[in-house]
């Protein structure tokens, strides 16, 4: 059977071996059908999508619609790599499945607007899922409302023209999309647990995402999260796509 591809843009090898960790967990996939690129250390390999299932693109530092004078040379590379790696997975409409970072990417690629409106601090919130996203595939089996970790800088704000929206948050009207068939962005992630989340709130610490000396009482909140149902979405691409 053909592997996975994931795509990872963490420069930080803690957070990049515990992101790897965690899709194979709750993917069920063993570790020789789960290849990785870290986009971050080195340009994109030429890729045949024939030899691959599937793609996952995991967060990241990066946000989509930072000021372009303000994005590193890897930044602007990794950004020219998967706007054209998404050209043929749209045009093929090639299982993709991107996390976080998918949103931003996919977002932009298919012209939707990506920007800080709707950002959300690290939690727990609690996701519902639209008509659609009931009735869609991917979601099979899924509750109808269930609670996912987030933290982000920026968010999709007008959804891509083609684009169906699938879940939504209080605090974030496009939580989850789908283009084409098989392409999927979520803006929660579906790969994370409170172990692995805690993990990235320590090694982020100083990115931004909350005040450094808030760290401990941030994860004293964190812990009594209740979050198991995203890892399905996951586990369900794989019984998809693998097969």
């Amino acid at each position: 059977m053909r592997p996975f591809l994931l795509l990872s843009t963490r420069a930080e090898d803690l957070a990049a071996d515990g992101e790897y960790t965690a899709f194979l967990q709750f993917t069920g996939l063993p570790p020789e059908r789960l290849h990785r690129v870290r986009l971050e250390a080195a340009p994109l390999p030429e890729l045949d999508l024939d030899d691959y299932a599937g793609i996952f693109v995991g967060g990241g530092p990066f946000n989509s619609s930072d000021p372009e004078e303000g994005k590193s040379d890897v930044q602007r590379r990794v950004e020219r790599e998967l706007a054209g790696l998404l050209d043929e997975v749209v045009e093929r409409d090639f299982p993709f499945l991107g996390a976080c970072y998918g949103v931003g990417t996919l977002g932009v690629h298919q012209g939707g607007v990506i920007d800080s409106t709707y950002a959300e601090p690290v939690s727990a919130v609690r996701i519902r899922l639209t008509d659609a996203g009931r009735a869609d595939p991917l979601l099979a089996g899924m509750a109808a409302e269930f609670d996912a970790f987030v933290g982000h800088k920026e968010a999709c704000s007008s959804l891509p023209p083609d684009a169906v929206l699938l879940a939504s948050s209080a605090g974030c009207p496009v939580q989850m999309f789908r283009v084409g068939r098989n392409l999927y962005a979520t803006q929660f992630h579906p790969e994370l647990d409170v172990e692995g989340l805690v993990t990235r709130v320590h090694v982020y610490q100083h990115a931004g995402y909350f005040p450094p000396e808030e760290r401990d009482a941030l994860i004293a909140r964190l812990r009594p999260a209740r979050v198991t149902e995203p890892g399905r979405i996951l586990a369900n691409f794989v019984a998809r796509y693998g097969g």
